[in-house]
């Protein structure tokens, strides 16, 4: 029976309910809308009236990737699903594709052209396209002598900029000759990436042995990372850090000569601890991983970056203004409104 590639409308109750049942036979069970809400479009294969196979994109990640093999021979159905949704993605000028799987499925996607990253006992994150993370790493500037040299690397969201952050980067500019600062690239903070690039560097601006450098696709919060198919929240946290830790390890660090990884403590998020502590369980020997205590103000209030972002929706910026630097403080005065309008129209400013 011929196989028919189709798109599936899931905001059809029927259609999403037949893609569902199917991915949960398939041992597919998180739908929750964290996942599903940034879905794209979603392909199906039917042979006949049975869907035998499904995929979805959200913007260039592949997601609920599902193949029945009954019946089936040399992957056919799986080659055509990712074919076709590469195809599509291809067609909206989208040629760097990640996926993140189950272990089992990982030499599939490679049979089909997709490169490892980094993998866990349990998934594997994998690309393909017409760049890769060699392409990422040469774009960084180094400095003469990289190599024996004394650098590390700190990754934030800066959502915005603190004095915390500050403080973070600046025991590292005095402990190393060269720091790395890689800002996640994300369009659901408050902030966008290129604002708080903008506002890393102006913060850090002083600090001549600081690199500030955009994460792009590599340097992610494991909050990004699809976990639809790992049936517990706790086995979703490990995974999500776990390969966010191993892709830093075996592809960022060697590249940038990297020794040093550093990271601020977390007394208020339980999920934030656990990153340091996955980190601080994968990243040595290869990456020493420092702690630094977190930042106060003279009157002795711990800085977060929640805490300002909770000014800004309460019109209350002076209750934060030891907060942050100066050029901190200066652009939200002067994007004030554009900032309260984005809250209002639901971006949550909860969480780190």
């Amino acid at each position: 029976m011929a196989a028919t590639v189709v798109d599936l409308h899931l905001h059809d109750p029927q259609v999403r309910q037949t893609w569902m049942t199917f991915l949960t036979s398939l041992g597919i069970t998180d739908f929750d809308n964290s996942e599903t809400a940034q879905i794209d479009f979603t392909l199906g294969i039917y042979e006949g009236n049975r869907l035998v196979a499904t995929g979805s994109a959200a913007g260039n990640v592949l997601k609920y990737v599902g193949v029945c093999n009954e019946g089936e021979t040399n992957g056919a159905r799986f080659n055509t699903i990712v074919s076709a949704l590469i195809n599509r993605l291809a067609q909206a000028q989208i040629f760097h594709l990640f996926v993140f799987t189950k272990r089992q499925y990982q030499q599939s996607f490679q049979h089909v052209g997709f490169k490892e990253l980094a993998h866990s006992d349990v998934a594997a994150l994998l690309e393909t396209g017409d760049i890769g993370v060699d392409d990422f790493l040469a774009a960084v500037p180094r400095i003469a002598d990289q190599q024996t040299k004394q650098v590390a690397g700190i990754v934030m969201n800066a959502n915005p900029f603190t004095n915390g952050h500050r403080y973070l980067v600046e025991t590292a500019a005095k402990e190393n000759d060269l720091v790395y600062v890689f800002v996640v690239n994300t369009d659901v903070s408050l902030f966008g990436t290129e604002q708080r690039v903008q506002l890393v560097k102006a913060g850090t601006a002083d600090l001549k042995n600081v690199k500030v450098i955009n994460g792009g696709d590599y340097m992610v919060s494991y909050a990004t990372f699809p976990a639809y198919f790992l049936p517990t929240p706790d086995q979703q946290i490990d995974y999500q850090t776990t390969l966010d830790a191993r892709l830093f390890r075996e592809q960022i660090a060697p590249a940038l000569a990297i020794s040093r990884r550093y990271v601020g403590s977390e007394p208020r998020s339980h999920t934030t601890n656990i990153y340091n502590q996955v980190l601080q369980r994968e990243l040595p020997p290869a990456v020493k991983v420092k702690v630094v205590e977190r930042n106060h103000t003279p009157s002795g209030a711990l800085i977060t970056a929640t805490a300002v972002r909770q000014a800004i929706a309460e019109n209350a910026l002076e209750s934060v203004r030891s907060f942050v630097p100066t050029t901190t403080f200066t652009f939200i005065e002067q994007h004030l409104d554009e900032l309260q309008a984005r809250i209002q129209k639901g971006m949550n400013i909860n969480g780190n």
